[in-house]
Parts: C-alpha cells; structure tokens; sequence
C-alpha cells in the first residue's frame, strides 16, 4: 500500500485493495472501547430490560443502515469522507466542513486519552497497588497512538487483525462470568423503573458511534468487494457493538456495579481489562487522529501530512492535559450533533442527484460552493438541536434519523428549485435573445 495514497487525492491501485473483514476488524475494535462499554451499563440503568433491548436492535439497526451507506459510497468512489464532501460542499463549503470535523475529532482525542489514563491508574491501583502521575501515562498513549497513525491504515489494521478475536473471548468471558450471578431468564423478567424513553436511549447508543459510521469511507474506501460497505458496517454495528453494549448491560443488572471498571475488576478479569482498555482506546484515537489528519490535508492539501498528524496528536494530548473531559464534553456532543446531517447530504447527493460525479476527475474542477448543501445541512443542524425541545420535529422520535431525513429531502427541493430557476433564466436569455 502507498503510504501517502491514505491522506492524499492519488487514485487508489489494486494493490492496495484489501478483503471487507480485515477492515471490519478495525471499524469493530472501536466497539471495545470505554465509551461504548459504558453507555451499555448506563442504557441498562435508565431504560426497562425489554426497552434496553429494544434501543440495542433499533440503535444497531440505524447504524448500519447509515454506515453501509457511507462506507459503499466510499468504496465505489474510493474517495475518504473529507474528499466526499468537497464534491458535495464546494471547495470553499468543504473546507469550512471539514476543520469543524478536525476540531470535534481532536477534541474526543483528547477524551478518549483522559478516560485511557484514568482508567488505567485505577486499574494499576486495584492490581498492583501501584499509584503514579497521569501525565506520564498520557504521554505515552499520545505517542504510541501518534505513531500508529503516521503509518496510516496498514498499522491500524494490523493491530485490530490481531486483537479484534482477543477482544471478543475477553466480552464473552465477562458475560459467562455474569451468568454465575444471573441467569438469561432472570434477567427477562427483571423488573426495573425507567428514567429514559425509549427513543432517547436510541440515540444514545447511535450517539455513541454516528460519526464513525460517517466517515466511514476513510477505511472502507480500500475494501476489495463492492458488497464490503454493508458488510463491515453489519459486523461493526450489528455484532460487535451490540455485543459489547448487551453484555455491559447484562453483567451490570447481574452484579448491581454502576461503574464499568469495577465491573471488570468484580468478575476477575484483572489484566484482561487492561487489554480491553488499551486496545480499545488506541486504536479508537488512532482513527480519530487518521481521520482528523485526513480533514486537514484535504482542506489543506499542500501541507506535509507526516507534520500535520504530529502536530495534531501534540495538540490532542495538550487538550488531555487541559481535563478536556470536564470542560469540554458538551461541546463536543453538540459538534457531533450539527455533524449528523453531512451525512444526509452527502447520500442524497450521491444516490439521487450526481453519483457519477464522485471521482477525481471532479474534485480537478470542482465547483467552490454549494448553497443548497450549506442550507440543507443547517437545517439539518437546527432540527437535530432542538428536536427535543419541540414536538413537532419529532417525526420518528429519534433526532438523528430526523435530521438526517429533512436534511435530505430540503438539499433535494433545493437542487430542483435551483435547476428549475437555471432553467428558466436560459429560456428568458433566449427568449430576449431572439426578440433583438
């Protein structure tokens, strides 16, 4: 594989295609990662057993759906996200796109680095009685997962390849332990009082994962098969995610334990928790920096990407050092949500209004800007913000499908509108044209 080929506008050779499983494999590590480990403890805590299930299926099932999408898109064009939504966006829209998503992507760097260190100084407490500062655990993730990513996609995939399996006997392991304390048919009938609705525990669980199902494209733009995109988004969504978050949710309602390390540590797993957590949390930074880096060089394409990613990841573990986790985290949520409605455009675009267009021979002469991209993804936005303080936006009672439906149907009036005004403008040209 072409090194450079995984941040720049090269066209991408044969030779570096790859089977969908071995990229499954890394968009599925992101699963066993802390974050999706505890949203599944706390979907079990706010929701009924049968209506955690139910949000697990839905949740699960939008994701997929989603991401199969992006990640065939990504495929057929074998252009990375960034690159997608300059042909949608315009140069000039894009890149105003593109730095929104480095910044949110770069601030949950820094997330995932604080939630890493504090997660491995309990655990080396609890095991090893073992207590030191966290900026030097900080420091070290920061630059094993900075490294991981200036050999791009290769490395990742390596790793995820060799521990992805690991990772699952670890999920299972937890589960059998569980099933000590309480059985399947207990937990069915366990009976609980719920503090969430049910389509708010939706868009919790997609919440959790959208805006890697978004940029999707960045990996799945190497897969071989022209089938990989529903694939690797079905074993990242529909198996590993799901998963992780029913057994969280299992293990948690067995022992009564509200924390997800003291779970761990409760059902003896001890340095496998360690795996789960390094794991997980490397290789979901090292996409996080993968595709920030990519955001910036596609808005940027002159700049060094080799620098850029250093420079990035320096600043990702400035931000850990910031305890971004107590400051930051409502930002970046919101980030997340105004992100949702890229989507919709983007497979708008590509399946109703120009999908021959997505290749590189438009990005030499593409246009600079797309109103109707630019309103339709504010609007898009705007329902996603305030769908839940006003009813009547809640058209399917998950904001994130809402925002993604309107989103769509406004670019289409748009573009219609648009031509239909080009349209007529030629027609009075001409018109006065033959007049003189």
């Amino acid at each position: 594989m072409n090194e450079s080929n995984d941040y720049s506008e090269l066209k991408i050779s044969d030779s570096e295609l790859v089977s969908w499983p071995r990229i499954a494999s890394i968009s599925a590590m992101i699963s066993f990662s802390l974050p999706t480990f505890i949203t599944g403890l706390e979907i079990q805590q706010a929701l009924t057993v049968h209506d955690a299930l139910l949000a697990l299926l839905i949740g699960s099932f939008l994701l997929i759906f989603i991401g199969g999408i992006m990640g065939t898109i990504g495929i057929k064009s074998r252009l990375s996200s960034y690159l997608l939504v300059r042909i949608a966006f315009g140069n000039t829209g894009a890149a105003i796109v593109n730095i929104a998503f480095a910044i949110s992507l770069l601030g949950w760097f820094g997330v995932n680095i604080d939630l890493f260190s504090d997660a491995v100084l309990r655990l080396l407490n609890a095991q090893f009685n073992i207590i030191i500062p966290e900026w030097p655990i900080e420091v070290f993730a920061g630059i094993c997962m900075i490294t991981t990513t200036l050999y791009g996609f290769k490395a990742i995939n390596i790793i995820s390849t060799l521990l992805i399996p690991v990772l699952v006997l670890v999920t299972i392991k937890m589960f059998v332990g569980s099933l000590e304390e309480m059985s399947i048919v207990q937990y069915w009938v366990l009976e609980k009082t719920s503090t969430l609705s049910l389509s708010e525990g939706v868009a919790s669980i997609v919440g959790v994962i959208i805006i890697g199902a978004i940029i999707l494209p960045d990996i799945a733009r190497f897969s071989k098969q022209k089938s990989g995109g529903f694939q690797i988004a079905f074993w990242s969504y529909g198996a590993a995610q799901l998963l992780v978050l029913f057994v969280t949710g299992f293990s948690a309602s067995a022992s009564g334990i509200t924390d997800v390390l003291d779970l761990m540590l409760s059902l003896n797993l001890g340095l496998l928790a360690f795996v789960i957590i390094i794991t997980g949390c490397w290789v979901l930074n090292s996409l996080n920096l993968y595709s920030t880096t990519l955001s910036i060089t596609a808005t940027f394409p002159k700049l060094n990407q080799k620098i850029v990613t250093m420079v990035l990841g320096f600043i990702g573990v400035l931000a850990a050092f910031m305890n971004i986790l107590d400051n930051f985290l409502s930002f970046l949520s919101f980030l997340s949500t105004i992100f949702v409605p890229v989507a919709g455009v983007i497979i708008v675009d590509f399946i109703f209004i120009k999908g021959h267009a997505y290749n590189l021979e438009t990005l030499a002469n593409n246009r600079q800007f797309s109103i109707p991209a630019f309103i339709a993804w504010i609007m898009g936005a705007l329902i996603s913000v305030l769908n839940g303080r006003y009813d009547w936006l809640n058209l399917t009672g998950i904001s994130v499908l809402d925002a993604i439906f309107i989103t769509g149907l406004v670019y289409v009036i748009l573009v219609k509108a648009s031509k239909k005004s080009s349209v007529s403008s030629k027609r009075s040209t001409s018109n006065e044209s033959n007049k003189i």
